[in-house]
């Protein structure tokens, strides 16, 4: 068989299969040169799924005879000319290629004017074969028609799927591009029948909410470092829907889909999200042009990082920033002054108010320099071997109350981070205020705290609550290499599995600094003489035989995230428990530590800790008006 060279028109076609593989494909090629010529308005009317009828009105810039006839050339473009352009390409389309592959598959109409001209170009294919070229008379911008798609390759619409799934991908693409240019109104007629009216008098916020069916507040991002930027809109977490991450994400005005660019939102979210539920909103990545390569699929679905470990530490640090800010801004809401109303507050159950509570550490640097105070009476099952002793009143133990000091900045780290930007403190710690303002009215099921605040009704959740706070004081103590440790009065002995037992060798380090002692007494057999001073009345086995299970299913996934996994399983372990019955001064203590840290709105399993009713939502419940 002798080697020969292909027809033009077949070599469109083979161009063809890789750009255009669905009536979407033709759809996102032509949008995008509309909005690469400036246009404020892109109308796109379907009829067919595509198939029948594509067409896209717009009033950019136009072009002219010439322009239009080297439009359809294969490689004409007026987006890049030397080399050095392919590196900082920062148009929608540009290779050239997407005009003539769409015009070999149909029947191809193209009408365009220059503002400054008194006519327009009119250019007629059908399936690659110039037929007309004329003058008409026409608006300024350009329109192009797609007839009869892959009416000359038959084998390519045996592929395309029912109509409706044609049109949700068109659908789609739209409202990409409806997000990542704002500044356009965008109008989509499906059969005469318009689906799509996103004005761009339209916030972006307006539109995302419109586009993600989502009319409640977002949380704002605005983060940048150098030359690169963070900019979006997400849902708040507690507000997601399960299911995959509906995360809509640009590159430079360019939307993609990257795993990479989800990840790194979640590890900014890591402790707000619930297990199965997935980021929602809207990325806006700026980067410098030569650090993306746009250039790596033919419908420039995917880009290539300079440095992907770069982008992920921006990402993850631009989202734990603005959910700090949000902690900000949720604790002036929940912790504002109630109205005094005597008639509103229930009375708290009668309590000996001096009992043992959660000390206030109001000043931890002063309490720690401050003369030692005797120690109060301590029921027998807060020391030693508490756990295999009950008392009939339950309070927290010292290790447990411990937590309940005075919280400092966190920054949260990631792993050979090699970003520099300056570390994200939630909020000065002088600015807050020590106490907090709410009106307590009492403990529900013994797990709920019921308070009042200027909003209306404030519930909130104590074992969410002060797993937060433990899990917060944990982490700071590993990162700094300082947990304190709890002898205890009888040591325990442990019977573990071969596999269990591998997993101790080999995080036997790790296990050290958050705060266990142990050591082998022959077989498989652990002795455990030392716990987390902060574990309070967890069983030492129970609680060592989890975080050895998390070792298993989470330490050989790599990265440093297991380490929060296992310190939020101790944190849950040691809090305080449903059905924990709290003094006036135990809840006005947690309360207090509350407002003071850093996180509190969710626990380190992204549980809401805190749920706000307004007085006219309550009011809504008995119909009143």
């Amino acid at each position: 068989m002798r080697i020969h060279s292909l027809p033009p028109q077949l070599i469109n076609q083979i161009a063809a299969g890789e750009v255009v593989e669905r009536p979407a494909s033709v759809v996102k090629e032509l949008v995008e040169n509309s909005i690469d010529a400036k246009a404020s308005r892109i109308e796109i009317e379907i009829e067919g799924g595509g198939t029948r009828l594509i067409r896209v009105i717009d009033n950019g810039e136009g072009m002219d005879e010439d322009d239009i006839l080297l439009s359809i050339e294969r490689h004409g473009t007026s987006k890049i000319h030397v080399e050095e352009d392919l590196a900082a390409i920062t148009t929608l389309g540009f290779r050239g290629e997407a005009i003539p592959s769409i015009a070999s598959v149909c029947q191809f109409t193209l009408i365009s004017r220059l503002k400054g001209d008194e006519l327009g170009t009119k250019v007629v294919l059908k399936y690659g074969k110039l037929l007309q070229v004329h003058e008409i008379g026409c608006s300024y911008g350009s329109s192009f028609e797609v007839r009869n798609l892959f009416g000359n390759t038959p084998a390519r619409r045996k592929f395309l799927r029912t109509i409706r799934t044609e049109l949700a991908h068109i659908d789609e693409v739209i409202k990409n591009h409806a997000l990542g240019s704002p500044h356009i109104t965008f109008i989509l007629r499906i059969n005469g029948k318009e689906t799509i009216h996103l004005n761009n008098s339209l916030s972006i916020q307006q539109r995302l909410g419109h586009i993600l069916n989502y009319r409640d507040s977002f949380i704002p991002i605005d983060h940048k470092i150098r030359q690169s930027s963070v900019r979006g809109f997400l849902i708040p977490p507690e507000k997601v829907s399960p299911g995959p991450a509906k995360l809509r994400i640009f590159v430079n005005g360019r939307a993609i889909k990257d795993r990479m660019i989800v990840h790194g939102v979640s590890e900014g979210l890591r402790g707000f999200l619930l297990k199965g539920k997935n980021p929602s909103g809207l990325i806006h990545l700026t980067l410098p042009a030569q650090e993306v390569d746009v250039n790596v699929h033919p419908a420039k679905h995917e880009v290539r990082f300079r440095n992907s470990r770069d982008v992920h530490t921006l990402l993850s640090r631009a989202v734990a920033s603005a959910m700090a800010e949000e902690q900000e801004r949720t604790r002036s809401k929940f912790f504002s002054k109630a109205e005094q109303r005597e008639t509103s507050r229930v009375p708290i159950d009668s309590r000996i108010e001096n009992e043992q509570s959660f000390p206030t550490g109001s000043d931890t640097t002063e309490s720690l320099n401050s003369p030692p105070v005797p120690e109060p009476e301590i029921p027998p099952d807060f020391t030693g071997n508490s756990h295999h002793l009950h008392t009939t009143r339950t309070h927290l133990s010292p290790s447990q109350s411990s937590i309940i000091g005075t919280a400092e900045p966190i920054e949260r780290q990631t792993d050979e981070i090699r970003v520099q930007s300056q570390t994200v403190h939630p909020g000065k710690v002088e600015n807050r205020p020590q106490h907090h303002n709410l009106l307590v009215i009492g403990q529900f099921e013994d797990l709920y705290i019921f308070c009042r605040n200027s909003e209306g009704l404030l519930i909130i959740d104590q074992h969410a609550a002060h797993e937060r706070l433990l899990y917060e004081k944990l982490r700071k103590q590993f990162l700094e290499g300082n947990v304190p440790r709890q002898n205890l009065l009888f040591p325990e002995t442990v019977e573990l599995s071969l596999f269990q037992a591998q997993l101790v060798e080999k995080y036997r380090e790790e296990i050290g600094g958050m705060g266990f002692s142990i050591r082998e007494f022959g077989g498989n057999s652990y002795i455990i003489s030392a716990v987390p001073a902060l574990a309070g009345q967890a069983n030492p086995g129970e609680l060592f035989n989890d975080i050895l299970e998390k070792f298993g299913s989470e330490g050989g996934k790599g990265g440093g995230g297991y380490i929060d996994t296992i310190l939020a399983t101790m944190a849950c372990r040691a809090a305080v428990k449903a059905g924990t019955e709290l003094s006036k001064v135990e809840i006005d203590n947690l309360l207090n530590e509350m407002v003071r840290a850093d996180l509190f709105s969710h626990c380190p399993h992204g549980r809401p800790v805190v749920k706000q009713f307004t007085a006219v939502e309550v009011k809504k419940w008995f119909h009143r008006t």
